[in-house]
């Protein structure tokens, strides 16, 4: 687990930009993915060598993604995704819509204890992950999948349907204009 190549994954360009913001947003899927996997190999490291600095430095690095950019991404979807769908009306729409918001403080609920965790390997106060932990980030991480299953195929797809060009602009601006990225 070298510095580089975890932050290098973590801090990666998404493969599409502000214009295109379904893509972008698949994207910021594949990066939640590569930091649940950094978790499950940092519970792994933890096993074998303790909080050493390796194990502190992904215990930051999970911290930082789930911390900033997974609440944005969560922000994106309330915003410009699920009005959609919702405006639609279609009973199999607003309960997905539902279940997404759901997840979304179920996510939110189950990052708290895997934070708390992460924190104490962090500052080396823990050297092996308790059963009780383990199975908090296995939940956290099965919940994240099932999530990102259902965005990528049904809502996503479906509240791209109904977003024209214009819309699609300016999803993207305001993302663009709430992470005061560039233009």
């Amino acid at each position: 687990m070298t510095r580089s190549s975890r932050l290098d994954s973590l801090i990666a360009s998404p493969a599409a930009g502000f214009e295109q913001p379904f893509e972008m947003m698949e994207a910021c899927h594949q990066r939640v993915q590569r930091t649940l996997r950094l978790l499950a190999r940092l519970q792994a490291h933890v096993a074998r060598h303790g909080a050493d600095r390796q194990a502190q430095q992904a215990a930051r690095d999970v911290m930082r993604y789930f911390d900033l950019a997974a609440p944005q991404h969560h922000l994106d979807e309330e915003l410009h995704v699920f009005p959609a769908l919702v405006e639609r009306g279609e009973p199999a729409m607003l309960a997905l819509v539902a279940r997404l918001q759901q997840d979304h403080l179920q996510m939110e609920a189950r990052w708290r204890p895997v934070r708390a965790l992460l924190e104490q390997i962090e500052r080396a106060e823990i050297q092996a992950i308790s059963p009780a932990s383990a199975a908090e980030i296995d939940a956290f991480t099965r919940l994240y999948g099932a999530h990102i299953e259902s965005e990528e195929q049904l809502a996503y797809p479906a509240a791209a349907a109904l977003l024209d060009d214009r819309a699609r602009d300016a999803m993207g601006a305001e993302m663009r204009r709430r992470r005061g990225a560039l233009s």
